[in-house]
């Protein structure tokens, strides 16, 4: 038996002491599938035209070479990302990820065929998709406002962008036999204090109302998306979490809370039980914000934990869909998936092997001591050999050495570009 194995017996026996199936454990967490945002690998430029951000409310920061500039590139590092993280997973697109052969094609004319090369990567990667439209970075969205806005001809060519998202993302989920989640985020705002509030969320209700009118689709699980503030919208946001929830609670769409997107100290945990009880679905897009919603990579912290726990210890990994979302561009990009990634299934995993039905009862009880004790002791429990042998079992490189298999391609790949 080799150290791998022989430090995972060990482990399992370990854990067998206060009520653990390591195997159970890893067999559910080999069923857990985290999307992978492709705006990670080139800074959120996209492929509609050589110009990259034009502002809206986003900003990548930092120069670090090698990013990718073309959709062949981002599919390769992304190919590298998946190598390196066990299991299999699905990759996130935006809109402005198109290929649209150097042709100008406007953001209302897309189609499923501009896409029809991401559907047949992922089938061949056997990877599930998912999409978003791009309410940002274009000369119709310069003035802060996209389905919100007073401008009837503005709200009707965004309108007819979600429309022809939605076409896109049925075409991605049919062929690939996996519901795709389409996700609603506008930055639509004012800078500084408003007089009128409601307005524009009446024009963006209508908006989405007749976005999501066009068409019945079966393989599309449409989700919207709050912020507190953007870049250009600090004073007031439209697609505030109130808004949202509630379009979400009356029209049966999914919640996507994004976990920098409520104030500094305010964590989406704890909203996950209390949500789960008026949605079916929700969405997540993990990220991790340091002072403000500045999309650092997600680690292994105590938020990321605890959102894994609240998954796990409410029985909802079956309803909520787990998407990343951050951009750094000071770091190497393919080891900005790889370190989030991981992170969030080791979390998971960490979550998984807790004695679930004990604490309860013990909670139950009111042994509120116990309960505190276990939840310490579990923090030095041997999860990194039973981590460590499931990238094993999932032929990826195990502790820091993915690392090395990064720096390689980055010298006989990245620097070149």
């Amino acid at each position: 038996m080799d150290k791998i194995a022989q430090n995972y017996q060990m482990a399992c026996e370990r854990y067998a002491e206060i009520g653990v199936d390591v195997n159970k454990a890893l067999k559910k967490l080999a069923t857990i599938k985290i999307s992978l945002h492709c705006w990670q690998g080139d800074d959120v430029g996209g492929f509609e035209s050589g110009d990259g951000l034009q502002g809206g409310g986003i900003l990548a920061t930092g120069n670090y070479p090698g990013k990718a500039r073309t959709v062949a590139e981002l599919r390769k590092d992304a190919e590298l990302a998946f190598s390196l993280i066990p299991g299999k997973h699905r990759f996130n697109l935006h809109a402005i990820y198109l290929e649209n052969n150097g042709k100008k094609v406007d953001r209302d004319e897309i189609e499923p065929a501009h896409f029809q090369g991401w559907i047949d990567w992922a089938k061949s990667n056997k990877l599930g998709l998912d999409f978003n439209p791009t309410y940002f970075s274009h000369p119709k969205a310069n003035a802060g406002f996209t389905l919100s806005s007073a401008d009837s001809k503005i709200r009707k060519f965004w309108v007819q962008h979600g429309i022809c998202c939605r076409k896109i993302a049925e075409a991605m989920g049919k062929q690939l036999g996996s519901p795709a989640v389409i996700n609603f985020w506008m930055p639509d705002g004012y800078k500084d204090i408003p007089v009128d509030r409601l307005a524009p969320r009446k024009r963006m209700e209508q908006s989405l109302d007749e976005i999501f009118a066009e068409g019945n689709y079966k393989h599309v699980l449409d989700a919207v998306e709050s912020k507190l503030f953007g870049i250009g919208s600090e004073s007031y946001v439209v697609g505030s979490h109130e808004f949202f929830m509630g379009y979400a609670m009356k029209n049966d769409k999914l919640l996507c809370l994004d976990s920098g997107h409520f104030h500094p100290t305010e964590t989406i945990s704890d909203k996950l039980s209390s949500i789960s009880l008026y949605v079916k679905e929700m969405l997540l897009h993990v990220s991790r914000g340091v002072r403000w919603d500045s999309d650092h990579v997600v680690i292994w912290n105590d938020e990321l934990k605890a959102i894994a726990e609240e998954l796990v210890r409410n029985n909802l990994l079956n309803r909520v869909h787990i998407g990343l979302d951050y951009f750094d561009a000071t770091i190497n990009r393919i080891a900005a998936w790889t370190i989030g990634t991981r992170a969030m299934l080791r979390s998971l995993l960490m979550a998984l092997l807790e004695p679930l039905a004990q604490m309860r009862q013990w909670e139950k009880e009111g042994d509120y001591s116990r309960r505190l004790a276990m939840l310490e002791e579990l923090r030095s429990m041997p999860i990194s050999s039973v981590w460590d042998y499931y990238c094993s079992e999932n032929n990826v490189p195990i502790g820091e050495k993915w690392i090395e298999k990064v720096k390689e391609y980055e010298k006989s790949v990245l620097a070149s570009r």
